[in-house]
């Protein structure tokens, strides 16, 4: 299970940028949108969209402090949430969850806002959807970031929670017996049990779980992602990458340990790797400072 994870931003951040919400309507799902900052009319900003991680989870976890906002400063910073999830929930009954389906919603988002050219961020489970957007609409990619990233097939990623956290693994494990494994209050436990195991920081660990609130884990999409995308295997499709791209990892993150980052970096030409020494999955909350330097500097092409 592939969690990645919002919350609120301070208020003193979201008073410095402007902040829009809508609903992208297509045939298959109403795709619900927020952004922050605006469209540069003039000069190279080019505008961001952030794919969150999960699958199952909305954007919600990537709002947990004020890095997108303080990036939306210079330039527009779009989020959505994935069909199924948070406001993006009304779907067609029977509605595809393949990959094909959730690149056709990004898309839809993209051509929604106008948007010719975009910078796209995937964190986690988000950086396998930008890498199956950008093979099929790489005309549409001014730059990509693959943020604590599977690789181009979840058979390829290196996940060491079990190695590494044996003593909260069996725990889950009773509490999933203790509550059944197919209830929804399992699955809420499964998450936060995975939240535990995710950073390098106990203490901002506890900062974040203690008022994290609710993510919008909706298991049962989160399933049918995983199993519609399970034999996906998009690694023939990195070499003909010809956009700049940045790849990152947090040294310490044991959910995609840094060779699958690695790995990564190495099979797209030109891509740029960077480590973040204190750092579990979760760097932009964990390392905000640098997250925000690292990612303005890649976007301003410095």
């Amino acid at each position: 299970m592939v969690f990645v994870l919002f919350l609120c931003s301070t208020a003193l951040a979201a008073q410095t940028v402007a902040h829009t919400k809508g609903v992208v309507h297509t045939e298959a799902v109403d795709l619900g949108y927020e952004t922050f900052g605006a469209q540069q009319t003039t000069g190279t900003a080019v505008p961001v969209i952030a794919v969150n991680g999960g699958p199952g989870l909305s954007h919600v976890y990537m709002m947990q402090n004020d890095v997108w906002q303080r990036i939306a400063k210079n330039r527009l910073v779009v989020f959505y949430d994935q069909r199924g999830t948070g406001v993006s929930k009304q779907m067609q009954a029977g509605a595809s969850q393949s990959m094909d389906a959730q690149v056709a919603d990004l898309e839809a988002v993209r051509q929604a806002l106008g948007l010719a050219k975009i910078a796209l961020v995937g964190d986690s489970y988000g950086g396998l959807l930008c890498m199956a957007y950008a093979a099929v609409h790489p005309e549409h990619v001014a730059k990509l970031v693959l943020s604590d990233s599977p690789g181009p097939s979840w058979k390829k990623i290196v996940h060491v929670l079990p190695e590494v956290f044996p003593d909260i693994e069996e725990q889950d494990q009773q509490e999933q017996k203790r509550l059944g494994p197919s209830t929804e209050a399992a699955a809420r436990a499964g998450l936060r049990n995975h939240f535990r195991m995710i950073f390098y920081s106990q203490e901002k660990r506890d900062a974040y779980m203690s008022h994290m609130g609710d993510l919008g884990f909706e298991p049962a999409v989160s399933e049918a992602v995983a199993k519609a995308t399970s034999d996906l295997d998009l690694t023939s499709r990195l070499t003909g990458f010809q956009f700049p791209t940045l790849v990152i990892t947090g040294r310490y993150d044991m959910n995609v340990a840094p060779l699958t980052a690695w790995r990564l970096a190495h099979a797209i030409p030109g891509a740029k790797l960077v480590f973040f020494e204190q750092s579990g999955h979760l760097p932009s909350y964990e390392e905000p400072e640098k997250y925000v330097t690292v990612l303005e500097d890649f976007l301003n092409g410095r």
